[in-house]
């Protein structure tokens, strides 16, 4: 597929199934993240990858975490919960590891983290899988987050969920480009 077209064509798959990528094909979904715009070379990401048992570990502090927030959740929402880290055969979790910079300041860092998200998102499409970004209450819940072993300096951009496509693509809609673009002129 040629670069156009796959930015032109990639789309979520929210149902995703084995097979997942080779631990080769991994490397080349980070050597892609790897080239994401990094303003002072400051490298604000992490990946941490998710797959196999640690899948199941992953939807226990999913389950954990609806507990604490529902109390009144019950076995069948906690289940729910549970299966949310078994959606596809690969999980990457995208952080953004801040730092102090005097010229970067900490929003064109989680903007970099975006783009290594994204960027992971085309190549996985490149090499011929699918994926979704996922975010949630698990995205942002200050305990799942430390579960994951996030620093105090990092949060959590995403999930990237990866593996093959099941079923079909789904139908984009055809966007005017005219629609998103205007052109700025100084006031004279």
């Amino acid at each position: 597929m040629d670069a156009l077209t796959l930015l032109q064509k990639r789309n979520s798959a929210p149902k995703l199934t084995e097979p997942g990528p080779t631990p080769d094909e991994i490397n080349t979904l980070i050597r892609a993240a790897l080239r994401a715009p990094d303003h002072a070379r400051l490298r604000p990401w992490r990946f941490l990858l998710i797959e196999g048992q640690a899948r199941h570990h992953l939807g226990d502090v999913f389950a954990r975490a609806l507990q604490r927030r529902n109390p009144e959740a019950g076995e069948a929402d906690l289940d729910k919960a549970r299966s949310k880290a078994l959606r596809a055969p690969l999980i990457i979790a995208v952080v953004t590891v801040y730092t102090e910079h005097p010229k970067v300041p900490l929003l064109e860092q989680q903007l970099s983290a975006g783009c290594a998200a994204h960027s992971i998102l085309l190549a996985a499409e490149a090499l011929g899988y699918a994926g979704i970004w996922r975010t949630g209450a698990n995205a942002f819940d200050p305990k799942v987050l430390a579960e994951l072993n996030l620093a105090e300096n990092e949060t959590l951009v995403g999930y990237l969920y990866i593996g093959s496509r099941d079923g079909r693509a789904k139908p984009l809609p055809n966007y005017d480009s005219a629609d998103f673009v205007s052109y700025w002129q100084a006031d004279e």
